[in-house]
């Protein structure tokens, strides 16, 4: 097996448009999946479930979390677990941008187009 190491920062990666005030980027290793959103003040909420965990880790901005019947207010540093099939959404509060930095645990197969600039770094199959 080629253990190749891949290094990028994410402002010079392309954002995947995914609706108005909302883009995002990722990155993966072997069995993780990071996926960081960008998400501005204004931006409708997208309220969605999936199969899949999700751990979701504030960097920047102040996000307000609805996951199941709970609701989070959460800040840099925030860190919240959200359980798989569990409808949740995030809408910003204020009026800086929220960078949320999501991990999934598998690779998610739906998010494999934005990890396509690390391709040759891994052993596929």
């Amino acid at each position: 097996m080629v253990e190749v190491t891949s290094f990028v920062n994410w402002d010079a990666l392309e954002k995947e448009f995914v609706r108005d005030g909302v883009e995002r980027v990722g990155f993966r290793g072997d069995d993780t999946l990071l996926v960081m959103n960008w998400l501005q003040p204004g931006m409708t909420p997208g309220p969605h479930s999936h199969p899949f965990e999700q751990i979701a880790v504030i960097v920047q901005g102040t996000a307000r979390f609805h996951i199941g019947d709970k609701t989070y207010d959460a800040g840099p540093g925030s860190m919240i677990r959200i359980p798989p099939d569990v409808e949740h959404w995030a809408e910003v509060i204020g009026d800086e941008p929220v960078m949320n930095l999501d991990v999934f645990n598998p690779i998610r197969e739906d998010y494999m187009h934005l990890v396509e600039h690390q391709n040759g770094n891994f052993e596929e199959g």
